[in-house]
């Protein structure tokens, strides 16, 4: 896994890796700048939405959910990268995972935070949810209006998940980034020395607090694995458990969808690397043998969510109720699904894959660069494919199928708009905080240490690699 390389002293490890924060490129302003300008953009077709109401989108009975959760989908799915790369691979020992953990993280809390704008959107009056929070518990603003709500809805259970998840994994982040802030403490002057100060919490480096380091990201790591897990779980029961739309009724969503967010989230992260290595000039530390490891990973999460997504497909069609059979016989018979079916279907499993076998392809960065956003525009097809066709079918009568669903424009900017907003932001992280973990590279340099056994030299740890 280390191929040989020749150790990297401490002081090259801080100065090239603190170069995103302490130096600013020319071409950042710019980038923030139009990422802004596109995500202003965004929030001005959103207040258009609130403004004009739901009339301005695409959605109409009886496709009441179109790009907007879809997006929600896609987001959340993204957002399992950082347990899958951190938590997981951490409790593993994976040695491969040091250049990843921090990014995926990261990228973890931005797509959380830009996943939960979507259903606020979608309700198309925002504040509306506040009355739910802050007014009499017994009393909701809606009950006092004569509007009763469906309360047995699972979409009540999502606040309370994905608020979990969120604040889980931005302690985890936290956690991890209290060594690096230290470090920037030290070397920084001014304001930023007294709020790194202030973020370092005291850090020394001392044996004490080296060990609660090390055992709060051991507990949180295995803390937040079943969060992980239900998050996505209670997205998809959000489509299995709708009583009006019995296409979806499907007992293996829960593992299809987890599966599904581990392929589009850890595809995220391998895009994401190779960004930072080519903008930062990180080559020395996000090297081939880290997107080769992912890449392996990758064959391995796809196959499974091939397998899941094959058995959704036979149950439907297993159970030969005429609803089920009416949207399969839409998405593989009809035009323009059965052409977004097969494109959705290359581009997630059969293409990447192709991509990620050969070894010399998994070591060049512009496939792997391909190969990863393939999946995410697959992935995202996927949810947009399950959440449409069940709706144009799930009325009773008849001359309500069919119904032809058209985003709008706003829709359009919205949904470009998430997109822009998380790049920005990995953009502005990058100016605050190391998206490649100093004390971890530092110790993976320390286990690469050669001791004397006898008369043989061997490395000093034995990892999988």
């Amino acid at each position: 896994m280390q191929e040989g390389r020749t150790p990297i002293p401490y002081r090259q490890i801080n100065r090239e890796l603190l170069v995103s924060i302490l130096r600013s490129p020319k071409w950042f302003a710019v980038s923030v700048i139009i990422l802004g300008l596109i995500v202003l953009g965004g929030f001005a077709a959103a207040g258009l939405l609130v403004n004009k109401g739901f009339g301005v989108t695409g959605l109409n009975r009886p496709v009441m959910w179109g790009f907007f959760i879809t997006n929600f989908v896609f987001w959340i799915g993204i957002s399992h990268a950082g347990v899958m790369l951190s938590a997981i691979l951490r409790l593993s020992k994976a040695e491969w995972r040091r250049p990843a953990t921090r990014a995926a993280e990261i990228l973890t809390v931005f797509s959380l935070m830009t996943a939960m704008m979507m259903p606020l959107i979608h309700t198309g009056r925002p504040w509306r949810t506040i009355y739910w929070i802050y007014t009499i518990p017994f009393m909701p603003y809606d009950y006092a209006r004569g509007i009763w709500p469906n309360v047995r809805s699972p979409l009540v259970w999502d606040p309370s998940a994905v608020y979990t998840y969120l604040t889980s994994s931005i302690l985890f982040v936290l956690v991890a980034l209290i060594p690096d802030f230290a470090v920037l403490r030290d070397r920084t002057t001014g304001m930023s020395h007294r709020i790194y100060a202030i973020l370092a919490m005291g850090w020394r480096g001392n044996p004490r607090q080296w060990k609660l380091q090390i055992i709060a990201g051991v507990l949180l790591s295995a803390l937040i694995l079943p969060v992980f897990v239900s998050v996505h779980s209670i997205v998809s029961w959000d489509f299995g458990m709708a009583v009006s739309v019995k296409t979806w009724h499907s007992t293996i969503f829960a593992p299809y969808f987890v599966v599904g967010a581990v392929h589009s989230g850890v595809s995220a992260v391998a895009f994401v690397m190779i960004i930072l290595r080519y903008i930062y000039g990180w080559q020395n530390y996000i090297r081939h043998e880290h997107i080769d490891a992912l890449g392996r990973l990758l064959i391995v999460v796809a196959t499974g969510w091939f397998y899941f997504f094959v058995m959704e497909i036979l149950f439907g069609f297993y159970g030969r109720e005429a609803d089920e059979l009416a949207v399969r016989d839409l998405q593989f018979m009809q035009n323009p699904w059965n052409i977004w079916m097969m494109v959705f279907v290359f581009t997630t499993y059969f293409l990447p894959v192709a991509l990620w076998l050969p070894r010399a392809f998994r070591r060049n960065l512009w496939i792997m660069s391909a190969a990863c956003i393939s999946v995410n525009i697959g992935m995202w097809l996927e949810r947009f494919i399950i959440i449409v066709p069940g709706l144009q079918n799930k009325q009773v009568f008849t001359f309500s199928w069919w119904t032809i669903y058209s985003p709008s424009a706003v829709e359009w900017t919205i949904i470009g708009a998430t997109f822009a907003l998380v790049s920005m932001l990995m953009l502005v992280i990058a100016r605050v905080a190391p998206l490649i973990p100093l004390y971890d590279i530092k110790e993976a340099e320390i286990l690469r240490t050669e001791i004397q056994v006898g008369r043989v030299t061997v490395p000093a740890v034995y990892r999988e690699d």
